[in-house]
């Protein structure tokens, strides 16, 4: 059994997401980061970084119970117990794993800092309003030309699509228009599509 520890963020849903997709038991703990819920001693005991997601796998490395955070190793640590969307064969896997750090160190951190200042930001930051957006744009067109060339970021469907599509799906909040970026709609369109990650987008309920 998987405790996932999480909210309705995109980094809270990738990991539903992937507990959908591999069916994995699970219980769902929510944690309203609105309230603070994120800070309180028995949290911190499981991620002492005080964010979600986090999860305590019952049944972890040998045998026992496992704590993790950190969503991006949260999703390997999920496919390599699962056998599920991070290819074994070297080639393909590091495809994947570049596309996962392509989220995490660009497209998670910049989309972010663009929800924040175009849409939560107490008064109006045009340096960083820019700034943000015409980043965001561009790592839209990174990965608009790559789906251009194929069907997922890495080929096939994979922990770096599944990490990626909740931060698309809020392609509102950081003024993105998907018709400019053809390939992203068509591949943010086919996984919006999968049962799966309609249900992850859901938790918690």
């Amino acid at each position: 059994m998987i405790d996932l520890y999480t909210w309705s963020t995109p980094n809270g849903r990738k990991v539903s997401i992937m507990l959908e997709e591999t069916g994995l038991p699970y219980a769902v703990h929510p944690v309203d980061i609105g309230k603070g819920d994120q800070f309180k001693p028995e949290f911190v005991a499981i991620n002492p970084n005080g964010k979600i997601p986090a999860i305590v796998d019952t049944d972890g490395p040998g045998g026992g119970p496992f704590a993790l955070f950190e969503s991006g190793a949260i999703l390997i640590y999920l496919a390599e117990k699962t056998g599920r969307f991070l290819p074994p064969a070297p080639r393909s896997r590091y495809q994947v794993l570049q596309w996962l750090m392509f989220q995490m160190s660009g497209v998670g951190p910049f989309f972010g800092q663009a929800h924040h200042f175009l849409r939560y930001a107490p008064q109006p930051v045009p340096y960083a309003m820019e700034r943000y957006h015409k980043e965001t744009l561009r790592l839209y067109g990174v990965m608009n030309s790559a789906l251009a060339e194929r069907e997922y970021l890495a080929g096939s469907y994979s922990i770096a699509d599944i990490a990626t599509y909740p931060w698309v799906a809020r392609h509102d909040w950081h003024q993105v228009d998907l018709d400019e970026f053809p390939h992203v709609r068509r591949w943010f369109e086919a996984i919006s599509a999968r049962p799966a990650v309609q249900r992850g987008m859901k938790v918690p309920a």
